[in-house]
């Protein structure tokens, strides 16, 4: 497909930095590489035995092993940080073992087997750790050379957060 636009905002998360590859004219230096890096969850059967969130100290390249609380006043704890070369969903049984040693830092009750593979998200990473410490690029012509063209790369979830304030960096970089 062809399109022809005097404004376009690539604001395509995991596929942001094949978008901007795909786009004439723009300089392939100026393409940052893409990470992924996979966020596991493993739930709890039953409710939770807590009312409010658990936030351990962050561990490198994520926030640590926490415990959130579904509507349904179920406990989820994730994510962990799996660094992966290709999209691929499912949680692997096997990651249990850490999320019983992280978890039971804060809850040395948590028995044996009241954890159930959850579910996965991956967020597109533009370093990986030990690397810088950028987190996110926001792309426009002064940084690639294209009128009307904004990359945004490595959005990943406290960008739904900053959603506001990236709008409208955007909107005085057109």
């Amino acid at each position: 497909m062809r399109l022809a636009a005097r404004c376009l905002i690539n604001a395509a998360g995991l596929g942001a930095q094949a978008l901007a590859r795909s786009l004439v004219g723009m300089p392939a230096e100026k393409v940052p590489p893409l990470h992924l890096a996979k966020g596991n969850y493993f739930t709890l059967s039953g409710r939770s035995p807590f009312a409010h969130l658990i936030y351990p100290m962050p561990q490198e390249g994520g926030l640590g092993v926490h415990l959130t609380l579904d509507l349904a006043g179920g406990a989820r704890f994730g994510p962990d940080v799996e660094w992966i070369d290709a999209i691929h969903y499912p949680v692997d049984p096997g990651r249990g073992v850490a999320f019983y040693a992280a978890i039971r830092r804060y809850w040395p009750g948590l028995a044996d087997g009241a954890l159930q593979p959850g579910y996965s998200g991956i967020r597109p990473k533009i370093e990986r750790p030990g690397g810088s410490h950028t987190d996110f690029m926001i792309q426009s012509a002064a940084d690639h050379g294209i009128d009307g063209l904004v990359n945004l790369f490595g959005i990943e979830s406290p960008g739904l957060t900053a959603s506001l304030a990236i709008a409208a960096e955007v909107s005085g970089r057109l």
